[in-house]
């Protein structure tokens, strides 16, 4: 996935269901604080246990 740029990975992010968002985020390398942060704006922080359940 290090050949597709940032905004390509930030909107399949935003279309994503749950499940995928865990994915993308769990799973993208490379990307920057700053752009993992972009993408945390855009999960819905109700379910932030399950994405921290999923980096442990």
């Amino acid at each position: 996935m290090a050949d597709v740029n940032f905004e390509e990975i930030k909107n399949r992010f935003i279309k994503a269901d749950l499940d995928e968002k865990i994915e993308i985020y769990t799973t993208t390398t490379g990307l920057t604080v700053e752009q993992f942060k972009e993408l945390l704006r855009h999960y819905p922080l109700q379910h932030l246990d399950k994405l921290e359940r999923a980096m442990a």
